[in-house]
């Protein structure tokens, strides 16, 4: 082996083989998604190469140039002095080294777009090049699998969010050779077999600890449960309304906070600028393009969006310089063009002035709005979408790794889009707390789950924008309707964003002074509750296999997860499935000792994450492990021969899918816990549930979809008792879409869930409720 240091001094790199210490030769540790370390010791005399510095980097290799450590020196060498030779004084300083990462974890993680339905080495490409551009190779890293959303955190280093990151989808991850390395968990793999030539019996430690669990409950967030629709009537002096249940409500904040003072940041922006169109003056964007191409000249968000939720995307403030042909503020399925555009503001020419339309499905829809002369246009969409989260969270085992998680799937749902324009005029002040012009108010059916979004899209622009923000909104849509007249959105939120109502805490609706509705005009607010995600999941088999005389096989265990996050009930339910895979296998670890000459399969080199397979007969064992630590100690430089500690375990014993939390679920004894066997299918629920008529007695539902087949659809007084024989507080069972309850009271609850004909029953995960509140 040869150990070469650079002390980045100019003079390139030296080879310090020569003075190694016999005593202090070096010590490689591995461990699993952690930075790799080296130890070893010099001796130091003045004709010995000069000290290494801190920083310096240190390489060890074999004489075939394979790389054992590649790093660097992390701290100060600690010295000791051993007296006097024949050329002077002689010390001993001791290194302490860092692999390549430590470039990376000396830098503060900037904060940045999240990333939705990324794959790993994506995150991780990305925020490598966001900390040291170039500085590693990540062509090596594979995708691994998908992650819905992850979000950067700026008070952590690289190499703890990479941990995180490969926790997510079962990989593992090295930095060696400045070269990103990342795979799949057993991508290599090798065997242990007491049978080879070349085992070692006395190097083989053994021992089966664990904990075995048949029946799991896994706990995760808070998550939106029933879809409510609250319907009320106005009397032309009421401003204030109560709902019936408490909204679920995420964090509202604010993605994105543009002002455009320099140039554009590659965290949040991905300009593609062929003819340098683009460019920042005066606190402004400017586009000044005429190549009539689509999709050439194009700002887009570094990352893509997730349509679910309540979303507001404040496009900016916009002035035209001259007549213009492009879409502003653009959601797109896929590439950016004008075939692939869902919903956006189309610009086109009329005269010397441009035209601002609603662009929806690749399609101009509704009345046209003409710009004039020294006006400016603030652009907004608002983006309401009954399913919070539009795709499972991704659970791995050893039976389900990367690329085969359980979960993932995308959540159907439509999304109603608003497209606003506010007029404003600089010489009109009344104009700046005027009403916004709505070009498009609807449904988009089955949208897409995550979609690109491209603040400008330019064939023919010519304009300047101010400012862009992308923010949370309250999870709440409120529309109303006059006698004879169309539903409209209500815009839900601060006065100063053009907002006519707000959601309070307390659970009331208030309109601001200007927007209370009139009298007779009927108002729906559509939300969802909220409720504790949690889910239970048994093996019978095992149950049955654990069973004995006063011992019905029940193995329990009660789980808090914190990592992968389960957003949801369905997310608990794979997550409990996914922990079933090992928790009823025999845990089984060890250490296993050997020289480099007899590693398993003639291997090169072993590494954490590798897979090891285990066949002791002797010793009562066979099966598959994955390795957790390499300790690797030079036995002789001359000779590359080193000895090995290997550490593994497979995941009985420590699973490598999870990251439990240690805080304890308060209220379990008020929360309903859901047992998912193997097949969890469930019916959909009745988000587009509607009252379409009603009189002082009698209530008119459209349930939203067609009853399934040998099924319909139970109404009931209350979410609860949700089975055939249960008429507590039944109200009727109905095999048509349409149908009439009677109503008894002003305010009256009705909640649905659709059935379906198998025995038992299949019905909907979560109810829909109803909420009446209108005078007799």
């Amino acid at each position: 082996m040869k150990l070469t240091i650079d002390n980045l001094d100019g003079a390139g790199v030296r080879d310090y083989t020569s003075v190694t210490d016999a005593q202090g030769l070096p010590v490689v540790q591995r461990r699993l998604n952690q930075p790799a370390a080296m130890r070893v010791s010099l001796l130091g005399t003045p004709q010995s190469p000069p000290v290494p510095v801190p920083g310096a980097r240190v390489i060890l290799a074999a004489e075939d140039g394979r790389s054992f450590f590649t790093g660097y020196l992390s701290e100060a060498p600690a010295f000791e002095y051993l007296g006097w030779g024949e050329q002077g004084p002689v010390y001993r300083y001791d290194l302490k080294t860092i692999s390549d990462e430590y470039l990376l974890d000396r830098k503060s993680c900037p904060s940045r777009a999240d990333f939705v339905a990324s794959t790993a080495s994506e995150i991780l490409t990305t925020l490598t090049n966001d900390l040291a551009p170039g500085t590693l190779d990540t062509t090596p890293a594979q995708p691994c699998d998908v992650i819905p959303r992850y979000s950067v955190a700026s008070d952590r280093n690289w190499s703890e969010q990479a941990a995180e990151i490969c926790l997510r989808v079962r990989g593992s991850y090295r930095v060696q050779d400045h070269k990103l390395i990342l795979a799949p968990l057993n991508s290599n793999a090798y065997t242990l077999d007491e049978t080879a030539p070349q085992f070692e019996p006395a190097g083989l430690k053994i021992v089966s600890r664990g904990r075995h669990a048949n029946d799991i409950t896994v706990f995760g967030a808070v998550e939106p449960w029933a879809y409510v629709k609250d319907y009320f009537l106005g009397d032309g002096v009421t401003s204030r309304f109560y709902l019936s249940q408490t909204p679920y409500a995420r964090r509202n904040y604010v993605l994105l906070e543009q002002e455009y003072e320099s140039t554009l940041d590659p965290r949040w922006w991905k300009p593609t600028d062929p003819q340098g169109a683009i460019f920042i003056q005066s606190g402004k964007l400017w586009i000044q393009d005429g190549t009539g191409a689509d999709g050439a000249t194009v700002v887009q968000f570094a990352e893509r969006l997730e349509l679910g939720g309540a979303v507001v995307l404040q496009h900016g403030d916009v002035s035209f310089i001259a007549a213009s042909d492009g879409i502003l503020g653009g959601l797109y399925t896929s590439s950016v063009s004008l075939a692939n555009c869902l919903a956006g503001f189309r610009i086109t020419k009329s005269g010397a002035q441009s035209q601002i339309s609603a662009w929806i499905n690749a399609a101009a829809v509704g009345t046209p709005l003409t710009t004039s002369d020294g006006h400016h246009y603030v652009i907004s969409t608002r983006m309401y979408a009954m399913e919070v989260f539009r795709s499972r969270q991704r659970f791995h085992a050893s039976q389900h790794p990367a690329g085969n998680a359980l979960g993932g799937e995308e959540v159907p749902c439509d999304v109603r889009i608003v497209l606003e324009v506010h007029d404003v005029d600089p010489n009109n002040p009344v104009s700046l707390v005027a009403p916004s012009t709505v070009l498009f108010d609807g449904l988009v059916q089955n949208a897409p789950g995550v979609c690109t979004y491209a603040l400008v899209n330019a064939l023919d622009m010519h304009c300047a924008l101010a400012y862009t923000r992308l923010l949370r909104a309250p999870e709440a849509v409120v529309r109303s309707c006059l006698p004879g007249q169309p539903y409209r959105t209500r815009l839900v939120g601060a006065l100063t964003d053009g907002a006519e109502c707000r959601l309070g805490s307390n659970g009331d609706l208030a309109f601001y002074s200007a927007f209370i509705p009139a009298a007779n005009e009927k108002l729906v607010v559509s939300y969802r509750t909220s409720g504790r995600a949690v889910a239970q999941a048994t093996d019978p088999a095992d149950i049955a296999a654990q069973a004995m005389p006063g011992d019905d096989g029940m193995r329990g265990s009660v789980v808090h997860l914190a990592i992968p996050e389960p957003r949801t009930s369905r997310d608990c339910a794979n997550a409990a499935l996914a922990m079933l895979d090992d928790s009823t296998q025999q845990p089984w670890s060890g250490t296993y000792e050997t020289v480099s000459d007899f590693l398993p399969d003639a291997a090169l080199d072993i590494f954490p994450g590798d897979g090891l397979g285990i066949n002791a007969p002797s010793r009562g064992c066979s099966f598959e492990a994955v390795v957790r630590q390499v300790d690797i100690t030079v036995l002789d430089l001359s000779s590359d021969r080193s000895q090995y500690r290997i550490a593994f375990a497979n995941d009985a014993a420590d699973p490598l899918g999870f990251h439990h939390d240690s805080s304890h679920v308060q209220g379990i004894a008020q929360i309903t816990v859901t047992t998912i066997q193997p097949d969890p299918a469930v019916l959909p629920g009745l988000p587009q549930a509607e009252v379409v008529d009603l009189t002082s007695t009698w209530v008119t539902i459209d349930a939203g979809v067609a009853p399934p087949p040998g099924g319909g659809f139970e109404v009931r007084r209350s979410d609860s008792g949700w089975e055939a024989g249960n008429d507590r507080n039944l109200i009727a069972w109905f095999t048509v879409q349409t149908f009439t309850v009677p109503r008894l009271a002003r305010a009256q609850d009705y909640y649905l869930r659709q059935y379906d004909g198998s025995t038992p029953r299949r019905y909907s995960e979560f109810s829909t409720l109803l909420h009446v509140d209108y005078p007799l």
